[in-house]
């Protein structure tokens, strides 16, 4: 009945040791794989029919909302991009998927690893950014048509939510998804606690029952949107290495 317990981290088995730390693989490291797993099945299974099947119309439907979305944020140019961000965006939606089953773990409900992913994507921006435009990167902190008298100001405020990047990048998604398991496990944990007291638990537990199916059906959205949110953010910040000026 613990709406916490679904979270915690189990160890499977031991790895290794690196002086005295423990290198374990856990419950967490197998639904990642196994979100790889799936993802690597989806994309080898396919065929290059020209009437595709169910498996060719996803992985193609994926692959061209992923490149639409890269164009219209990046442009053209943002498509070298294209294997980072549809590996983020495929492997947040599936691993956000697979934690709907009951019984499974949610990858992302864990902050350690939307924070591994958004660092990813500041530090490619900063290499990048700087890699391509030198010391014309800078430009993204100094925006165009500002009075002289307030750019200080300005110019801390844009270095400071550039920094600020991979907290909000990183704390929507495991938000999102811890906030949002809680609440399935709150209302399911009420449908048996109803159910014990009799007939007249069993009518109680209907409204419970009918709240967890709707939460479902809203965390299958809220499964997507997030990993659909995580991608434009890394096209956005992405553009802004490319296209440093305001």
């Amino acid at each position: 009945m613990d709406p916490i317990h679904q979270f915690n981290i189990h160890k499977i088995f031991t790895i290794g040791h690196i002086g005295n730390q423990e290198i374990a693989f856990t419950n967490s490291s197998a639904y990642m794989l196994l979100a790889v797993a799936v993802i690597g099945l989806l994309m080898l299974a396919t065929s290059r029919n020209l009437v595709p099947g169910r498996l060719q119309s996803v992985a193609e439907i994926s692959y061209e909302f992923v490149a639409n979305t890269i164009r219209s944020t990046a442009g053209a140019e943002g498509m070298k991009f294209f294997p980072l961000i549809f590996s983020l965006f495929m492997f947040i939606a599936v691993s956000n998927m697979i934690g709907i089953i009951p019984y499974t773990f949610t990858v992302a409900s864990h902050l350690i690893i939307t924070a591994a992913l958004a660092l990813l994507v500041f530090f490619i921006v900063l290499v990048y950014g700087f890699w391509k435009n030198g010391l014309k990167f800078f430009k993204l902190f100094v925006p165009s048509g500002i009075p002289v008298f307030i750019l200080p100001l300005v110019v801390f405020i844009e270095v400071f939510s550039f920094f600020l990047r991979p907290v909000s990048h990183s704390v929507r998604l495991f938000a999102n998804m811890l906030a949002g398991h809680i609440a399935l496990k709150v209302f399911a944990s009420f449908v048996p606690l109803l159910a014990a007291l009799g007939i007249a638990g069993y009518f109680g537990a209907v409204l419970p029952l009918g709240m967890v199916i709707a939460l479902t059906a809203l965390e299958l959205l809220v499964a997507f949107l997030q990993a659909y949110v995580f991608t434009i953010l890394t096209c956005i910040y992405i553009n802004d290495a490319i296209h440093p000026g305001h």
